[in-house]
């Protein structure tokens, strides 16, 4: 089976980010089908959230809600959806009135919660310069990292996505020397070189993917987004299960060794949610797993 394409594609010009709730009085199988039918994987992708399994009755393995972690520190917000639909392409306009035509599909089952456009900034760059994805895996490694393989027809080819909002607070963040800048992502900003005497609470070391056991592997496709005066990054990330990030989250929130990732002196995550993304089948996405 194959996975909706644009988990391994390259991040687009534009992108927006629908996330639903489900009426729980309503039978979603229809509004699941049209779905499954219009999104194609590559301009649109579909993310199911776990209660549309429970919905169905189906305990789909590895699917769960967002961690709640009360040790966090600073706290990070499990905002779950029910659906998530992450719409791609090179022009805003276009991604709005896409998004109108699926969500009149997804009606009355499925009710817009929150929208958020994002794009592509630079050379894949968050809105602070820092490059985004440095150590994203390539080729097969990326396919081994973000795609479901062995486990059944309906389940391979699929991926686990974690997507989360958050919130730069620009005046801090440009007050910080660059050298200080520079330590809280533990990254050089204008050469992108990994800096050797960077401190524990550096991103890049609170994030290594190869120093976990098992090692924790995901495919970014983050993009920065701007709303009025509000602005900051859209994080996605896709993995074979929710595992590799939630270890990532727990070692930048202090749960390994009491050090929290120093990005937190300037962002916060507003929302969290896990959805998973079933493989395509012929010109659709495969909702076999869930009986629809």
């Amino acid at each position: 089976m194959q996975p909706q394409s644009a988990i391994l594609d390259a991040i687009p010009d534009h992108a927006r980010h629908l996330f639903f709730g489900l009426d729980p009085s309503a039978d979603p199988r229809a509004a699941l089908q049209a779905l499954a039918a219009a999104c194609d994987g590559k301009s649109a992708v579909l993310g199911i959230g776990v209660k549309v399994a429970g919905m169905l009755g189906v305990d789909l393995a590895g699917l769960r809600g967002f961690p709640v972690l009360p040790d966090a520190r600073p706290p990070i917000p499990a905002t779950q959806h029910a659906l998530w639909l992450w719409l791609r392409g090179n022009e805003p306009g276009d991604l709005l009135l896409h998004g109108h035509a699926l969500q009149a599909m997804a009606a009355p089952a499925f009710t817009l919660v929150q929208a958020i456009d994002s794009f592509r900034h630079r050379d894949s760059r968050d809105l602070t310069g820092y490059e985004d994805g440095t150590e994203n895996p390539k080729d097969e490694a990326a396919v081994e990292a973000a795609i479901a393989q062995g486990q059944g027809r309906g389940i391979d080819g699929s991926s686990f996505a974690a997507v989360q909002q958050w919130l730069h607070d620009f005046p801090v963040f440009d007050a910080l020397p660059r050298a200080q800048q520079n330590n809280c992502f533990g990254r050089d900003r204008d050469s992108n070189e990994e800096l050797g005497d960077a401190p524990e609470s550096a991103h890049v070391k609170r994030t290594a993917q190869e120093d976990f056991n098992p090692e924790a592997f995901v495919v970014r496709r983050s993009m920065p987004w701007v709303a009025g005066a509000d602005a900051g990054l859209l994080f996605l990330a896709f993995g074979k299960s929710f595992d590799a990030f939630e270890a990532q989250l727990r070692r930048m929130t202090g749960h390994d060794d009491g050090i929290s990732d120093a990005l937190f002196h300037f962002t916060r995550p507003l929302t969290g949610g896990y959805y998973w993304c079933p493989p395509m089948a012929g010109n659709g996405v495969d909702l076999s797993a869930l009986g629809v």
